[in-house]
């Protein structure tokens, strides 16, 4: 493949050990070229000398290309662990290489934003594949409430029947309204703590990509600070350093933030269940309460009942009895008109009789 620029340069490399001095990878200086692998879509930096690859770099948007001096010039290449320095003839050459290296450093930023873009990398040939996911929510089901009886008209007992049960009609549509409140809550809190579930994830997945950023810049701070005539290079990964750190600093609060938000949504989700069994109960203790009430009263309504029949038994014989006064009184009249003021006066005795008879058979009654 040609190449896309070409310039002379003595070759350097780090010493892996020390990390402080440079180590000359080429007898003298040799070309320095730029490639574009179409196979892979990448830029890389090559360079030979006889049969050895002295600089074989794969380009990255994360590279800076810093220069040193006014005829010397080094990139970090954390792929190939090593830092490359380059010693050119002259300051123009420098500038030409760091304008050229800007400028493929700039092309591979946008093929990556690109690829970012269409979701999936591919590669020549192939065309990226979109699927798009909709999610509908079907609403919550809503519950009716069964309508109370009709009402009866009756004797006591039937009225006592029918107050039974619209009481327990009541009753149930408070439980099933209490219930359905009960369900659309859980519902709700359980969406809401979904929710921060989830934020939570991306959370930490965001944090640990900037844990792993940040070890890779110390990596290349500590290789940048090694090299001679590092320090406007230092200065500038110290405050990206400072701003990462400040930025974890940030994602960790964050992080503690979701963990107390679902603790309180589960707290929330617990206590509405404990004050609905604790109403579910009071009813159910009303509910008793108002079926024994309603048994008293059966009770009182049975021995109302009964005294009433033993009263009219009492008034029956009453009846029977002024009924053979009565007859009595007529068989008196026919024996004569000697006697008859004599009867007359014993028949309105017995009747007077009959009737102090009858009234206090009725206060015993009473």
């Amino acid at each position: 493949e040609q190449p896309i620029f070409s310039c002379k340069a003595h070759v350097f490399h780090i010493d892996p050990k020390t990390k402080r001095s440079w180590i000359s990878a080429s007898s003298s200086a040799v070309s320095v070229s730029f490639f574009y692998d179409s196979t892979r879509s990448l830029y890389r930096i090559i360079s030979v000398e006889g049969t050895k690859a002295v600089i074989n770099s794969t380009i990255t948007p994360n590279m800076t290309f810093t220069k040193t001096s006014q005829k010397f010039g080094q990139w970090s290449d954390v792929r190939a662990n090593t830092v490359y320095g380059l010693g050119f003839s002259s300051e123009a050459e420098l500038n030409k290489f760091i304008e050229k290296f800007q400028e493929v450093k700039e092309a591979t930023r946008l093929a990556a934003a690109k690829a970012n873009a269409n979701g999936t990398s591919s590669g020549p040939g192939e065309s990226p594949k979109h699927q798009a996911k909709t999610g509908e929510k079907a609403p919550p089901p809503t519950t009716t409430a069964p309508s109370p009886p009709t009402m009866v008209t009756g004797s006591g007992e039937a009225q006592l029947k029918y107050e039974n049960d619209r009481l327990n009609s009541a009753n149930a549509k408070k439980w099933e309204i209490e219930l359905a409140t009960l369900k659309n809550n859980n519902v709700r809190l359980t969406s809401a703590l979904q929710e921060s579930t989830a934020n939570v994830e991306e959370w930490k997945r965001q944090l640990q990509s900037y844990k792993e950023e940040n070890q890779r810049l110390k990596t290349k701070y500590i290789e940048l600070e090694a090299a001679k005539g590092s320090t406007e290079a230092a200065v500038e990964l110290r405050k990206e350093l400072q701003s990462l750190r400040s930025r974890l600093e940030s994602l960790d609060l964050e992080s503690r933030n979701k963990d107390d938000e679902i603790k309180r949504l589960n707290k929330q989700q617990a206590a509405p269940l404990a004050d609905q069994e604790e109403r579910f109960k009071n009813l159910q203790q009303e509910n008793a309460e108002l079926q024994a009430g309603v048994s008293l009263a059966q009770a009182q309504l049975e021995t109302a009942i009964s005294a009433q029949e033993s009263q009219r038994r009492v008034l029956d014989t009453l009846n029977s009895q002024l009924a053979a006064r009565v007859q009595e009184l007529a068989a008196i009249h026919r024996c004569g008109s000697k006697d008859s003021v004599g009867a007359v006066g014993e028949v309105k005795g017995g009747i007077v009789r009959v009737q102090s008879e009858a009234e206090a058979g009725v206060k015993g009654c009473k």
